[in-house]
């Protein structure tokens, strides 16, 4: 099974009809954002090229393109959690897609927190009170059991 795209031919097709068309960028990939399908909780936020989003609709689990490593990635194919897609919308331009998921194991990030979004920045009149705060205090799972001596997936 391959899913295809439609060429995108005018903003009413992309923005009232009913043909997937995405805009990808000059990069050739598009945001993901990713929640949880029942509580809603921001987990994380990448990016999807054509074939990242192709075998996320063909298998129902999530795949994504690392920009730091260049590769086509399924989330928890090292790990084991797995986030099954239960529900993928598209933004109104076609520019941006929402992915709701169920998380094997409860976690998405490879730091070992739930979600990717673990630290408040300050802000306002808090700003000026100090550095980023933790809103998760417990890992989920110890990344050094799961990836070993597996180079960090992020790019300083």
């Amino acid at each position: 099974m391959s899913t295809e795209f439609a060429q995108r031919k005018s903003i009413e097709q992309v923005e009232e009809g009913t043909e997937l068309a995405p805009k990808f960028d000059a990069d050739g990939l598009i945001p993901a954002v990713t929640t949880d399908y029942v509580s809603g909780e921001l987990l994380m936020q990448g990016y999807m090229n054509a074939e990242a989003l192709r075998r996320t609709i063909e298998t129902g689990e999530a795949h994504y393109f690392s920009r730091s490593r260049g590769v086509l990635w399924h989330k928890g194919g090292t790990s084991g959690l797995v986030q099954t897609v239960r529900e993928l919308l598209i933004d109104d331009d076609q520019d941006c897609v929402w992915l709701r998921v169920d998380v094997a194991g409860g976690a998405s990030c490879h730091v070992g927190y739930r979600s990717c979004f673990y630290r408040r920045i300050p802000i306002g009149a808090d700003a000026e009170t100090g550095p980023l705060q933790f809103t998760e205090s417990d890992k989920v799972f110890d990344p050094q059991a799961v990836y070993g001596d597996a180079p960090n997936p992020t790019k300083l």
